[in-house]
């Protein structure tokens, strides 16, 4: 059998690893420490910061016409997102048991952190939360739906894909008849990567 994708996935999270550490040195050149999932700045740089939020009447001043013109676009986003959120919360939280499936951890792909930067003004502090909410979200749905797929559907695609989730790669090939019939119900349960 060709090792060769199961090789370059091993070569992809292990640069994903290092850059995670990479991106986690930040905390030294920002003076900031993360504990119990809660940020700390050093109180000299929370001054800094709070000395260069704009406030909300320049920050709307310096906004284009366009950009403020297409705001309830924007959150006209949210009802039907949250919705989408309760709808497949609930999906996972009634079929994932009955699969056998490891439930998606909600918190491990919805991060809302940078509310709390000094420097960001109320409206940007919103506009934040909103973003982490939506493109988290996001990713928690899609991780829903790889592990689903894996469940129901486990065979990639013949023509490429954009985006590659983190399940595709124990897919089977596409067109392969006996492999898919051998393989199936294993590849339904294994989910042992994610334990």
């Amino acid at each position: 059998m060709d090792n060769q994708p199961h090789d370059l996935i091993n070569k992809i999270k292990k640069l994903e690893h290092e850059l995670s550490q990479e991106i986690q040195k930040k905390e030294e050149e920002f003076f900031y420490k993360i504990h119990n999932k809660k940020i700390y700045f050093e109180n000299k740089t929370k001054q800094a910061h709070t000395q260069l939020a704009r406030t909300i009447y320049r920050y709307l001043l310096d906004s284009t016409l366009v950009n403020l013109l297409t705001v309830p676009a924007i959150w006209a986003c949210l009802p039907p997102t949250l919705l989408l959120d309760l709808t497949v919360t609930i999906f996972q939280a009634i079929c994932f048991p009955v699969y056998k499936i490891p439930k998606v951890k909600r918190n491990e792909y919805v991060v809302i952190d940078r509310h709390s930067l000094r420097y960001l003004n109320p409206i940007e502090k919103l506009n934040c939360i909103y973003c982490g909410y939506f493109n988290g979200l996001m990713s928690y749905i899609q991780e829903i739906a790889a592990r689903t797929e894996q469940y129901w559907c486990p065979i990639k695609h013949a023509r490429k894909i954009s985006n590659i989730h983190s399940r595709y790669h124990k897919f089977i090939e596409y067109g392969d008849a006996e492999n898919y019939c051998r393989e199936l119900e294993q590849i339904r349960k294994d989910f042992t990567d994610l334990t």
